[in-house]
């Protein structure tokens, strides 16, 4: 009989708990099937959770996979920030072994991500694209404090393109690289960084 009861009874999340909760199943949903065909009814079910519930914390579907993406980005820009003093070659392979583990940790995350640029929304293709902005800023800004990248920074009118050029590629290749590749994932990371080293060499 005991056992029922603490069957029947469900501690209840708190509304950081709960908020997280939905958007992990958003980012599964949204990186399994395009946005138009995901249904807020769908997350519902899964989170064990009223429709009603699920717009107090997101009052549109638009709302709800913003939330997802941005949510995404902060945890890819906290984990690629650059060290202060410590030079940018240096930091490539752990930044790049840190990222691949969270890409691989979090894969349905990081495709949910990816996915936003190809949303018919434009207000959540902004959203996407405000957030690699944002990492392209973070790369350029390390690369501008490094002793031996510095001065290319101010010099090549060109760099802000290559970086962009790079971060299109490392997402190409990552997304590959969890539909089933061979390469292993120290393979990954030293062709990722190969590339951006290259991009930077005169």
């Amino acid at each position: 009989m005991a056992g029922k009861q603490g069957e029947r009874t469900r501690r209840r999340l708190s509304t950081e708990e709960r908020r997280e909760q939905l958007l992990s199943v958003g980012a599964r949903l949204f990186s399994e099937s395009p946005y138009d065909e995901v249904w807020i009814e769908q997350v519902a079910e899964i989170a064990g959770v009223s429709r009603g519930l699920l717009y107090h914390y997101f009052p549109t579907k638009r709302d709800f996979f913003a939330a997802v993406v941005e949510r995404e980005s902060g945890r890819m820009l906290a984990m690629t920030a650059a060290v202060p003093g410590i030079p940018v070659r240096e930091q490539l392979t752990a930044g790049l072994d840190t990222y691949l583990e969270y890409v691989s940790a979090h894969a349905h995350g990081y495709r949910a991500f990816h996915r936003a640029d190809a949303a018919g929304d434009q207000s959540v293709r902004k959203v996407y694209q405000r957030a690699l902005a944002a990492q392209e800023r973070q790369i350029l800004a390390a690369l501008a404090a490094d002793p031996e990248f510095g001065d290319q920074a101010e010099e090549r009118p060109d760099l802000r393109l290559a970086v962009r050029g790079w971060l299109a590629f490392t997402t190409a290749v990552c997304l590959e690289w969890l539909r089933g590749s061979d390469l292993s994932r120290e393979q990954v990371r030293d062709l990722c960084a190969r590339a951006l080293l290259g991009v930077l060499r005169p």
